[in-house]
C-alpha cells in the first residue's frame, strides 16, 4: 500500500509542475493605459509601434512638407468659393455625416471599377472639404501601391510612404506629411514594390489604421481599381465603408457591376458619379451660376 500511495503522490506532484500558471486578472481592475493598448494591438498585428505613439506625437512629429496642388482639380485650395464642384463635395460630406449618425463610420475606402475614373480626385477633395469644418482632422492614405497618384494630385512628396512602412523600413512618423491646409495629413504610397497584395495583407496596415484612428476624425484610403486586382477588396475588410467612383459616359455597366460585387459583404455607403457635364445636369449648373458670392459659410456637415 505504501508503494501505491507514493506513486499517487508523485503523479500528483508531476501534474502540479506541468499545470499552466494561474491567469492574472488583476489588469481588469487597473485603468487602461493607451500606450499599452497600442502596444498590444501592434503585437497582435505583427507591427512594432514607436514608443510614445500618441495623438499629440503624431501631430507634432509628422513632417511638414511643401505641396503644389493643381487648383484646377484640387477645388478647395483656391478659386471660386461656390463652384458647382465644391458644392457637390459639400453635399457628399453632409451625406457621410448623416450616415455616420446611424453606424460607425470613420475609415473610408475610395475605389473605382477601372483606372482613370477619378478615385484619387475624389479622395483628395473629400479630405479637403472635411477639414474646412472647424476642428475636423482628416488623413488621406494612398494604398495604390501599383500606380500611386494621390501625391501627384496634391503636389506632395512621393515618399517615404506606406510601402516603406509595410516593409518595416520606417516608423509611423516618417510617412505622415502635413501640407498647407490645416488638419489635412497625407501618407503617400511610397516606392513601387513587386508584391503589393502580400504587403497589404501582412497585418501592419491593420495595426497602422487602428493606431491612427483615435487621432483623426476621418481616414480616407485611395486604393487600386477593384476589377483588375484584389487589393481594394482586401483593404475593405479593415474599413467602415466603401465609396465607389463611377465616371459618367465612361465606366462600362458590366465593369461597375463587377466592382460592386467585389464588396457584397461590405458596407458600400455610396457611389460618386464623376465627370458629369453641363448637358447632363443643366439645373445644377443654372443654380450655381446664380449662387450669391458671399452666401453661407462652412457648416459642421
Amino acid at each position: 500500500m505504501s508503494r501505491i500511495h507514493e506513486a499517487l503522490k508523485r503523479a500528483e506532484q508531476e501534474r502540479a509542475l506541468n499545470a499552466p500558471a494561474p491567469l492574472d486578472t488583476s489588469f481588469l481592475e487597473r485603468p487602461a493605459d493607451p500606450g499599452q493598448i497600442i502596444a498590444s494591438a501592434a503585437a497582435m498585428a505583427g507591427g512594432i509601434p514607436t514608443p510614445g505613439f500618441t495623438a499629440e506625437a503624431v501631430l507634432t512629429r509628422s513632417r511638414t512638407t511643401v505641396w503644389h496642388p493643381d487648383p484646377k482639380t484640387m477645388l478647395f485650395f483656391g478659386g471660386e468659393e461656390h463652384s458647382a464642384g465644391k458644392e457637390q463635395f459639400r453635399t457628399l460630406r453632409s451625406r457621410l455625416y448623416q450616415a455616420r449618425e446611424k453606424q460607425p463610420l470613420a475609415k473610408l475606402l475610395v475605389t473605382s471599377a477601372l483606372p482613370k475614373e477619378g478615385k484619387s480626385f475624389t479622395t483628395a477633395n473629400l479630405g479637403q472639404v472635411i477639414v474646412r469644418q472647424h476642428g475636423r482632422r482628416a488623413l488621406l492614405i494612398d494604398a495604390d501601391l501599383r500606380n500611386p497618384q494621390l501625391h501627384r494630385t496634391l503636389g506632395a512628396e512621393p515618399g517615404p510612404g506606406l510601402a516603406e512602412y509595410l516593409q518595416g523600413q520606417v516608423d509611423e512618423y516618417s510617412i505622415l506629411q502635413r501640407g498647407p491646409m490645416e488638419n489635412l495629413f497625407l501618407i503617400p504610397a511610397g516606392q513601387i514594390v513587386p508584391n503589393p497584395a502580400e504587403l497589404l495583407a501582412a497585418g501592419r496596415l491593420k495595426f497602422l489604421l487602428s493606431a491612427l484612428q483615435p487621432v483623426f476624425d476621418w481616414i480616407i484610403i485611395d486604393t487600386p481599381p477593384a476589377v483588375p486586382v484584389a487589393d481594394a477588396a482586401m483593404i475593405a475588410t479593415l474599413v467602415d465603408g466603401v465609396i465607389l467612383v463611377v465616371r459618367s459616359n465612361s465606366t462600362p455597366i458590366d465593369a461597375a457591376r463587377r466592382a460592386r460585387n467585389e464588396f457584397l459583404e461590405r458596407n458600400v455607403v455610396g457611389v460618386v458619379l464623376n465627370g458629369v457635364t453641363p448637358d447632363v445636369s443643366p439645373y445644377v449648373q443654372y443654380y450655381y451660376a446664380h449662387y450669391p458670392a458671399d452666401a453661407g459659410s462652412e457648416g459642421r456637415n
